[in-house]
This record gives C-alpha cells, sequence and structure tokens, in this order.
C-alpha cells in the first residue's frame, strides 16, 4: 500500500511503462526532482481527470496585440457524472523567470522598483512594485539563459551559475505562465553596468541594495507584495542563506 493515493516511489528500471492491473493503469516515469534513477508509480485512478473528465476542447484567440488572450471551451465530467460546457479565459504570455541575488558578507539582497500598470489599474496609490530581478522567456530559450542576461540589463550584475530552487504557476486559474525561480550570490566585483533595463524596452528600474532584514520586513509592512518576491524571500529565511 502507498498510502491513500496508492502512490509510492519505487526503484524500477530506467524507463517509461503502463500496466494494467485489475482495471487500474499504473504510470511509471522518472522522477527527476531527485536527480536519481527513481520512478513514480501513481494508480491512475488520480490522473482519471486528465484522460476521462476533459473532451471536446475548443481554442479561440480574442487578442493578440502583445501575447496571447484565448477563449476556452470545453466539456467537463464533475463526480456526479454530469457534463456540462464551460468556458474559461486564458492568458498565455509564455514563461518567466526570477531570481534573488543575496550577499553573505554584507548580510544583503538586490531587489527592484519599477512601476507596474495592473498594480495601478487595482488601486496601488503609485503602481510602484519592489521586486527581485526578472524576465520573460524568449521562445525556446533556456531558463538559466534568460535569467542570467536580465540581471545583467535590470540590475548590472554579471552572475555565475544561478540555481533553480522552485518552479510554480503564479496564477494558474487565468494565466498560463510558470515562473522559475532562481538564487545567487552577488559581489562587488560582478558589477558590469548600472542596470535599469532596456531603452528599447521602455524599462526604467531603479535598483535597490537592502539589508535581508529589512526586506523581510517589508513583507510583513506590505510594501513588498509581488508573490514571486515573497517565496524567494521566504525560501532564504527558510533555508538559512544567511547563516
Amino acid at each position: 500500500m502507498y498510502g491513500n493515493y496508492n502512490c509510492g516511489i519505487l526503484k524500477l528500471s530506467d524507463c517509461f511503462r503502463i500496466e494494467n492491473r485489475e482495471s487500474n493503469c499504473l504510470i511509471a516515469f522518472r522522477n527527476d526532482i531527485f536527480y536519481r534513477n527513481w520512478l513514480l508509480i501513481i494508480n491512475c485512478n488520480c490522473l482519471k481527470f486528465m484522460k476521462n473528465n476533459l473532451k471536446n476542447i475548443a481554442h479561440k484567440i480574442l487578442s493578440k496585440e502583445w501575447a496571447t488572450l484565448l477563449r476556452i471551451d470545453y466539456d467537463f465530467q464533475f463526480k456526479d457524472g454530469t457534463w456540462k460546457r464551460l468556458s474559461r479565459e486564458s492568458y498565455d504570455r509564455g514563461n518567466g523567470t526570477s531570481i534573488l541575488l543575496y550577499n553573505k558578507l554584507k548580510s544583503s539582497v538586490i531587489l527592484t522598483k519599477q512601476f507596474r500598470m495592473p498594480a495601478y489599474y487595482n488601486n496601488n496609490s503609485d503602481g510602484l512594485s519592489i521586486e527581485v530581478c526578472a524576465g520573460a522567456l524568449d521562445k525556446n530559450e533556456v531558463p538559466e539563459v534568460c535569467i542570467t542576461r536580465e540581471v545583467e540589463e535590470e540590475v548590472g550584475y554579471k552572475i555565475n551559475r544561478p540555481k533553480k530552487v522552485m518552479e510554480c504557476y503564479m496564477s494558474p486559474g487565468a494565466v498560463t505562465e510558470k515562473m522559475y525561480l532562481f538564487i545567487a550570490e552577488y559581489s562587488d566585483d560582478m558589477k558590469v553596468n548600472d542596470g535599469g533595463g532596456l531603452e528599447s524596452e521602455n524599462e526604467e528600474i531603479e535598483v535597490l541594495e537592502i539589508p535581508f532584514s529589512k526586506a523581510i520586513a517589508m513583507i510583513d509592512s506590505f510594501e513588498i507584495i509581488d508573490a514571486k518576491t515573497i517565496l524567494l524571500l521566504q525560501y532564504a529565511e527558510i533555508h538559512k542563506l544567511f547563516h
């Protein structure tokens, strides 16, 4: 038995396989999270939704002025067996990266401040948002390459070997974007320019170097209300990056 979901981790052959046992489909796949030759076995009753509870998916483009706004219509079967035709709007702007730059010797972090129109529209008095450095992935771009470029453009540091610590959807009910979250150490000798973003992209970014303790306090005071920034600062706190 593997708990309530009949799931467990077994060390099996290094391959993908599908089995049927007493009408229960078992899927085995590599568990790359642990970077080991382990396969995860999941009772397909857990995954029934993906195969049997969704059909007749239709996409309609509503706008492509910047990213793509879609209306997605689909048939969905509820637990009581009834089918309903549902419709959702989904905003596809690609995936993104963000990074917490930290300096152990100075107990400091690098953040940014810039104007965000959606924040302003949602009753933010000045629209200014304090965030970790971040940027959108170009097509087929590796996240590590993207965030290294964004760090140099936005805050002016040339970093080495950013470490990915999380992947998450920031608003999965409406936006397709998956965010790849990184950390990296920085030092004064990595500074190659003043940062501030690209004029060609109409960016005006203020670079902030502040004590880590102050950044944590700014979450409590609601000065930092950006989700990816809160996640990375709390990651640093939980994993004791400054201890």
